[in-house]
């Protein structure tokens, strides 16, 4: 079972306290470069229906005097309220608390205080210049990684010392032999030629009297090094790595003093002799130089650095956090592969790398290899397609050495280890988690144990794809921030994590990178040869922003993002014409339809332009909601009858007047039905009827790709098909999402065969074991089969909507989300014919909450319990010849047994068989879908005597 976060139990007295104060979305608030920084905060209070009523926010200087005091401001606000005071300075420093008044007559004691800095705001505040080796290099291919280091002299006692750090590459800092931050392949991946992020660490306590020390390693990372699949390119951003840093020390005595980076830094090549993202690292320990980074080394061999002429106007600060190691994983098992290979399984797929503890002679090298999965008992590596993913390490002898790499990740399960010296131990390799550090916010469980496994690898597909930005794989020559993959995703990815400075800051180099037409690329930062605009894909632009609102309550995302949104719909519009049907251009259609050939994941069922006008109305409309929230009545107006007469033309091309759409495939219907392209209700009966045809002809196993498998479980149950959604969820043949867990899955997979059942790797060139974006029905399980949502009609979880709907064989479900006010909980169990239900609503919101019985409940915060009697809806009782395919499928043993014993009965028939009991013909049972198939009689006499056996 998932570990949840316990809700404590009330004490006697009621208490109240606020927690949580923080600015924007940063994990912490030093370096910002908001100078109005939002403000936001929780409460905390046994008080039930609790509501603020106002609160107060002071202000102060780092010498305690007060800069700054609202009084008493009479509001219920206390998510990103706006900064109260002056704007921030460069390098201002401010202490903020706060306190509140209650509903219930109490008033808080104030918060803890939460320390403000202001960054390096203009290009003004920066006297450090970017300093590069200044030998030649060949870097059509990985180079040796540069060390660059100086001394200073510190005469007096420091009392802040402030380091602002950036890299054209990715960099690890040392001050007096200390690493000045756990931070790993910072400052991560921007759309470089206009943002690039810096960072600002306190380093007071690393700073001593007398003679001290900085020193850089540099890495070629996203910069440089080779991106893109079929090979890839280098050098995309630039040919140089260099480095940026500027210490700035304030001396007990006011003085202040700046290191900078400048032309007295010195240069050398050191142990890591190449290093590549895809390919991997390799380090020669006998090439290190001891206490390189300490005081009184002698540099005298380095070699000078030079100047490069770059942009600051460019830099700025990270709004999400950095990427970390968050976890290290012990061995599973150290085996040896049919080849005579070692193999090592650490249980988990994950992202990241190895860190070993050798011993051996001096030269000897050990080569790490990593891969997803094992193929007939080997390493898997053909999905890695042109990355070596293979780290190598050679000792330089003399004891235990303690290595892992820097400035490279991989995606592996498995790695295979060559030239072990001696026999290799579980104490001696760990593997090493890796992603961006985001505060995990949501928890789901039930009583499946394979919905659970399904939800644990959503959640390890998300951390291992959330590096620096939103990636589609983490393990073959790829690695990109593909548009649509987070399109899908971003509802599901705001419930588990902490999003919002992320995602924010993705949507700015979205932004960035968007051509002037306004036609967004297919991966963001865009490196790609050609851009490929296509829909869902390019609606990112104006999906995201709107789940960030809508999850957040972050208007701000919304008049950052509003430009990019408009231009994104105005290109579509300039490729539709006046028909306002997208039926032309490339189109990557529903991606990866179950249907589509192994060798063209673009050919499924659904018409590509049938995809492509119905996100247009979507994000037309988007646009005009979002508009409408902004005060801009006349781009309001605009878009709203755009979407209007753009879905006018989707009915009048693609829809028959009694609702029958062109293509006919679930995600057709999905896409009509979620999109709200049917206007009458003729043409949404119907094709809430043929939607659920379509599925149960399936045999309730997926027939859907990128496009439509985000939004089936929600389109069935929004036509009232609620069993349909389940038998979907609950699916273990392929394709489905449980398939995979049989297999031993522990992400989400990007094709929904990527391991056929007998082992083996698909064969298709494109196969990933680590792809989020099919892990998007999990925002489903959290908000229906749990029942915590929020609430329509309000944003950022103000209003909570409690709406659990059991079905399957699910017994229990509980969801866990940590809103911008607190912990809200939803928790459902069905007992002896009883639904109990367990709700937390957070302090200063209200919550519907819905029973099985349809009645409703409209409450404040607190904690509430109800119990109602229910019966499970559904097919029971015996199955018999005369059963058809629903009541069959609903006692899953037995219908494989059934199945199997048609096959073994005549194999050539199976399909047959199956085609027919599924058909949506009413009354086709058992016995009228083995019609056709030779020795008839016989069949039915084996069937029915292993219904008797399955019924006794």
């Amino acid at each position: 079972m998932t570990t949840l976060p316990v809700t404590p139990l009330p004490p006697t007295v009621p208490t109240l306290r606020v927690t949580d104060l923080h600015a924007e979305s940063r994990p912490d608030a030093i370096g910002i470069t908001e100078t109005r920084p939002r403000l936001s905060w929780r409460t905390e209070t046994c008080t039930p229906a609790w509501a603020q009523h106002a609160y107060r926010i002071q202000a102060f200087s780092r010498n305690g005097d007060v800069m700054g005091d609202t009084g008493r401001i009479e509001s219920a606000e206390s998510v990103l309220v706006a900064w109260p005071f002056v704007p921030l300075q460069a390098r201002e420093r401010r202490s903020i608390r706060l306190q509140v008044w209650g509903s219930d007559g109490h008033t808080s004691e104030f918060s803890e205080a939460l320390v403000i800095e202001a960054g390096l705001l203009n290009p003004q505040d920066w006297t450090a210049q970017f300093i590069t080796p200044a030998w030649d290099e060949d870097t059509t291919q990985p180079q040796p990684s540069p060390l660059l280091r100086r001394e200073f002299h510190v005469a007096s006692r420091v009392k802040c010392a402030r380091l602002y750090i950036t890299a054209l590459g990715v960099y690890e800092l040392y001050l007096n032999g200390q690493n000045v931050s756990p931070d790993v392949l910072a400052p991560g991946w921007t759309s470089y030629r206009t943002r690039l992020r810096y960072q600002t660490y306190d380093v007071t306590d690393l700073i001593q009297d007398g003679a001290n020390a900085i020193g850089a390693l540099l890495g070629d990372g996203w910069y440089r090094g080779r991106l893109g699949f079929g090979g890839g390119k280098r050098n995309i951003y630039g040919d140089r790595l260099a480095l940026l840093a500027q210490l700035e020390l304030e001396y007990e005595d006011g003085r202040t003093e700046h290191v900078v980076s400048d032309e007295k830094w010195r240069a050398t090549t050191g142990p890591v002799l190449a290093t590549d993202l895809y390919d991997g690292e390799t380090y020669d320990a006998r090439l290190e130089q001891s206490a390189w980074t300490a005081p009184h080394f002698n540099d005298q061999t380095w070699r000078p650095v030079r100047i490069l002429t770059e942009d600051f106007t460019r830099l700025t600060a990270p709004e999400g956090p950095p990427v970390r190691r968050t976890e290290l994983l012990e061995p599973k098992a150290i085996f040896t592969s049919p080849s005579g290979k070692t193999l090592v399984d650490f249980g988990q797929n994950l992202v990241g790398w190895l860190r070993i503890s050798v011993q051996g002679e001096a030269g000897h090298t050990v080569t790490l290899q990593h891969a997803e999965v094992l193929e007939h008992g080997e390493l898997g590596t053909r999905p890695l397609r042109f990355a070596a993913a293979t780290d190598r390490y050679t000792l330089k002898g003399g004891g235990i050495e303690n290595w892992e790499p820097r400035f490279t990740f991989h995606g592996f399960r498995y790695a295979q280890i060559d030239n072990w010296p001696g026999e290799l131990r579980p104490e001696d390799i760990r593997a090493v988690v890796v992603h961006s550090d985001l505060e995990r916010t949501g928890w789901f469980e039930c009583s499946d144990p394979l919905i659970n496994q399904l939800h644990q690898n959503v959640v390890w597909g998300m951390r291992g794809n959330f590096l620096a930005i939103p990636t589609d794989c983490p393990q073959r020559d790829e690695r990109l921030g593909w548009t649509g993959d987070i399109q899908v995703f971003a509802p599901t990815a705001s419930f588990l994590y902490n999003v919002r400075g992320f995602l924010s800051s993705w949507l700015k180099d979205l932004a960035a990178d968007q051509e002037d037409t306004g036609a967004v690329p297919a991966v963001i930062p865009h490196v790609l040869a050609a851009p490929l605009p296509a829909a869902a894909w390019g609606d990112a632009a104006t999906v995201v922003p709107w789940v960030l609102y809508q999850r957040y309550g972050d208007k701000g995302v919304l008049e950052e993002q509003f430009s990019s949104m408009k231009a994104w719909v105005d290109y579509v519009h300039s490729r539709t014409g006046p028909s306002l049907l997208w039926d032309q251009d490339f189109q990557f259609g529903d991606w990866l339809d179950p249907a589509a050939p192994p060798t063209n994941p673009a050919d499924g069922r659904t018409n590509p332009s049938v995809v492509a006008t119905a996100y247009f109305v979507r994000s037309a409309e988007l646009v005009a909601n979002t508009a409408s929230i902004l005060g801009r009545k006349d781009d309001a107006t605009h878009y709203q009858q755009l979407a209007n007469d753009v879905r006018a033309a989707f009915e009048a091309e693609y829809v028959t007047a009694n609702g029958r759409i062109i293509s006919d495939s679930s995600t057709a219907y999905a896409l009509a039905v979620q999109f709200t392209l049917l206007r009458g209700e003729k043409q949404r009966t119907y094709a809430g009827r043929r939607l659920r045809a379509l599925v149960r002809e399936n045999g309730y196993r997926i027939g859907t790709g990128f496009v439509g498998t985000p939004l089936i479980c929600d389109a069935l149950c929004s036509v009232g098909e609620y069993d349909a959604a389940y038998r979907l969820l609950t699916q273990t043949e392929c394709p489905s999402w449980l398939y995979p867990v049989t297999m031993g899955a522990t992400t989400i997979w990007e094709r929904w065969d990527s391991m056929l059942p007998d082992g083996s790797i698909n064969p298709g060139e494109m196969t990933s074991f680590n792809h989020y974006a099919l892990g998007a029905v999990a925002d489903w399980l959290h908000r229906t089969v749990a029942g915590l949502a929020p609430g329509a009609g309000d944003v950022g979880y103000r209003r909570l909507d409690i709406h659990p709907v059991p079905g399957g064989r699910l017994t229990s479900a509980r969801a866990q989300h940590i809103t911008p006010y607190g912990l809200a909980e939803s928790s459902w169990e069905i007992q002896e014919g009883q639904f109990k239900l367990h709700v937390v609503v957070p302090p200063n919101t209200t919550a519907d909450v819905t029973l099985p019985s349809g009645e409703v409940h409209h409450v404040a915060s607190g904690t509430y319990n109800w119990t109602v009697p229910y019966q499970a809806s559904g097919t029971t009782g015996p199955v018999t010849l005369e059963s058809d395919f629903d009541t069959l499928s609903s006692h899953p043993e037995l219908y494989q047994n059934v199945i199997q014993a048609v096959q073994a009965h005549s194999a050539d028939h199976l399909d047959g068989f199956r085609k027919s009991l599924q058909s949506s013909l009413a009354g086709t049972s058992i016995q009228r879908a083995v019609w056709g198939i030779p020795h008839r009689e016989e069949l039915l006499q084996k069937l029915e005597q292993l219904l008797m056996e399955q019924s006794a």
